[in-house]
């Protein structure tokens, strides 16, 4: 197996609605594991949540601590509402990365935070729920690469397979 180079640890998450929605981001943007602490999950989880079936190819684990046994060369960086954190958009993800996300109905803890070699915040208005800031992460992640995907394949690939809609080029491109 090939070393991970991005990870999503949860910190003690309590709604398998969201651990789904983590769950489907996680497929969509290519991370390699989601890890998890406390218990809070482990009882709602027989509300099976994953829409898309990710965990079939993608481990969910329960962890003791989010930031033992990690590679030397992963960076782990906190997403939290912190004073004194940087703002997503001028944000350089690096290559190999734990993305480390509170709980829904709390903070970070501050030894956690203070283990991160970087902490960011979505620049919201209010807080968003966990798995919609887990998305913009990964978006965000994903924009900046350098080799990101794009393109009529992926959108085949990618979609329902209700969905057929097709753009028709407009005048001023036919």
């Amino acid at each position: 197996m090939t070393e991970p180079r991005v990870i999503i640890g949860l910190f003690n998450p309590k709604s398998p609605t969201n651990v789904g929605g983590v769950m489907r981001a996680a497929g969509c943007y290519q991370a390699d594991s989601v890890v998890y602490t406390g218990t809070r999950y482990d009882r709602a989880a027989k509300f099976y949540t994953d829409t898309q079936d990710a965990m079939e190819t993608i481990p969910l684990t329960n962890v003791e601590c989010l930031v033992d046994d990690l590679p030397s060369d992963m960076k782990v960086v906190c997403v939290e509402l912190a004073v004194g954190a940087t703002p997503l958009p001028h944000f350089e993800h690096p290559e190999k990365a734990i993305y480390i996300f509170g709980p829904e109905d709390h903070s970070l803890p501050q030894a956690v935070a203070d283990k991160a070699d970087h902490v960011v915040y979505v620049p919201t208005i209010g807080c968003m729920n966990l798995a919609a800031t887990v998305n913009v992460v990964l978006y965000d992640r994903l924009s900046k690469a350098e080799t990101s995907l794009a393109g009529d394949d992926l959108i085949r690939q990618s979609r329902d397979s209700r969905n057929r809609l097709t753009v028709k080029a407009s005048p001023e491109t036919a």
